[in-house]
């Protein structure tokens, strides 16, 4: 992964996170936190 396509990846995940926030008001960063969480105690089952 060259330098230009992590910035252009970074500013899109932010974006999105910034167009959630003021206009989507999907709380996306909720969601995505409860599902990580979900995986972490997945892989801890697993362990």
């Amino acid at each position: 992964m060259t330098n230009s396509i992590a910035i252009g990846l970074f500013l899109l995940i932010v974006g999105f996170f910034t167009l959630d926030h003021y206009v989507l008001e999907l709380d996306a960063p909720l969601f995505l936190g409860r599902k990580a969480f979900e995986l972490i105690e997945y892989l801890a089952f697993w362990r």
